[in-house]
């Protein structure tokens, strides 16, 4: 339920629609954006308090809708932890209005250390505080790590120019345009958390593990995921916006064309081997633990056809922003809404025909030399993840196409084309390097560098464009 709040209300909605009407008002006006930033934090920073302090008091009532297959001791537990977490939206809610303001300044580094500070502060909680108080001490140490997420932002934005003033103006324009433009993004983000929200639900009801199953899977293919879609999509943001502010629409094609390239450039190879490397990652990380041999065969399917979908994921965050450098929310909200319904839709189903013996379930345990006694019912959720985030790549595509020149649209098919080669040639390396026997670890890492070489190799000699960009990066800093 926080982590709701935070992905309906700020990272989904706010911070996107933040940006662009920043990056206008400081192109014309820089004393007028640094008072638009303060009375949006204000206003958002009451709005946050009051929203938290309502989800506390009805937490029962929504743990009982999530977590239907939990037991009264169990839900009693995430009931105090969820409140306590209540108050990391108010923390991250006021980081990610600075981190807006960062990303304009191309303060790259502040805003990757944050995450660091926060996962250290949870860390912290795990081994000094849960081991004294139990699981709520992991839930203090997720405050505590918000709180330096918050701090590092904070002060950055300080160094840039930013200077807190004491005021709440309900009736600026600025700000009304900043609302109006989140309204569209809090849709669609809404009907995606909505739509986890029922996943969790179906979940909880199939295994007691079964959450635990699809949500490591997609946390290990998140990493992709985060480093290259949202990496790539928050470097670029910025500077479609300020193209946009300028008028200058070569730019904006410029730099929509090289993110676009350089997600699947390494999207693509990463998520072909994670999906040949698959069981290797899944037992290094979980088999050490509490995942029984069962468990971890489904996780490892699971993490297999969530890499299916991973080039789509990465590239809708880049997809989304584009539309909102435009100044264009509409249109990603309603394929976002649709993207949501579709889920739902094939995860009921999918979940249904993989709950037995019938044709899609054994053609399921025949391709991933599953036993007839496993249930396959969790893959369905995954599945179904999967093909929404597919659909909603090609839908977003295919209306961005006509904001975009031919020309540009010719540049990424040919790269596309380089990148497809490359990998496809990658993977026979990869598969022939697996047949080597050697400790798992040391063959998932020697297979890795194998891959990365040959994929290289392979880029160069088809004269990958992004494989020049990253030399030209390269020679730069080696210079510097």
């Amino acid at each position: 339920m926080p982590d709701l709040v935070y992905n309906l209300l700020i990272a989904g909605g706010l911070t996107i629609a933040f940006l662009p009407v920043f990056s206008d008002y400081f192109f014309k006006d820089k004393e007028k954006a640094w008072k638009i930033t303060s009375n949006i934090l204000n206003i958002f920073l009451l709005f946050l308090i009051c929203l938290s302090i309502i989800f506390s008091v009805f937490t029962p009532l929504f743990v009982q809708f999530i977590v239907p297959g939990f037991s009264l001791e169990e839900r009693a537990e995430v009931v105090n932890l969820t409140r306590i977490l209540f108050l990391s939206p108010i923390l991250f809610g006021m980081a990610n209005i600075f981190s807006g303001v960062l990303q304009y300044f191309n303060k790259f580094l502040a805003l990757g250390m944050a995450p660091i500070l926060y996962n250290l502060g949870i860390i912290f909680g795990i081994v000094f505080l849960a081991p004294k108080i139990g699981i709520l001490g992991v839930g203090i140490g997720v405050i505590i790590g918000a709180f330096f997420y918050f701090l590092s932002q904070f002060l950055i934005a300080v160094s840039c120019g930013f200077s807190w003033k004491r005021q709440i103006d309900f009736k600026d324009s600025a700000s009304k345009n900043i609302f109006k433009l989140a309204i569209p993004r809090l849709v669609s983000v809404a009907s995606q958390q909505i739509n986890l929200l029922v996943i969790t639900a179906i979940a909880s009801t199939i295994s007691s593990g079964a959450i635990a199953i699809f949500y490591y899977a997609n946390n290990i293919q998140g990493v992709i995921v985060s480093l290259i879609g949202i990496s790539f999509a928050s470097a670029t943001f910025p500077l479609l916006t300020k193209a946009i502010s300028e008028e200058n629409k070569e730019e904006f094609l410029k730099s929509f064309s090289s993110a676009f390239r350089q997600i699947f450039f390494f999207a693509i190879p990463l998520s072909i081997l994670l999906f040949l490397l698959k069981s290797n990652i899944v037992k290094i990380i979980l088999q050490s633990g509490k995942f029984d041999a069962e468990a971890v065969k489904l996780t490892v399917v699971a993490l297999g056809v969530f890499a299916i979908s991973i080039f789509a994921q990465a590239g809708n965050h880049l997809l989304v922003r584009t539309f909102f450098s435009l100044k264009d929310g509409k249109r990603p909200a309603e394929i976002a809404v649709f993207s949501s319904i579709l889920n739902a839709f094939l995860a009921f189903t999918f979940v249904n025909l993989l709950n037995g013996q019938n044709w899609f379930s054994n053609f399921f345990k025949n391709i991933t030399n599953l036993n007839g006694t496993i249930n396959l019912s969790i893959i369905g959720l995954v599945l179904a993840f999967s093909v929404s985030a597919i659909f909603q790549f090609i839908i977003l595509s295919f209306f961005l196409k006509e904001k975009i020149n031919k020309e540009i649209i010719f540049e990424i098919l040919i790269s596309f084309k380089k990148i497809i080669l490359s990998s496809f040639l990658m993977m026979i390396f990869v598969l022939l390097a697996l047949r080597i026997q050697i400790n798992m670890i040391f063959q998932t890492i020697l297979v890795s560098f194998i891959a990365g070489l040959v994929y290289l190799i392979m880029s160069y000699f088809f004269h990958s464009q992004e494989l020049d960009y990253f030399k030209r990066l390269i020679l730069r800093y080696s210079n510097k």
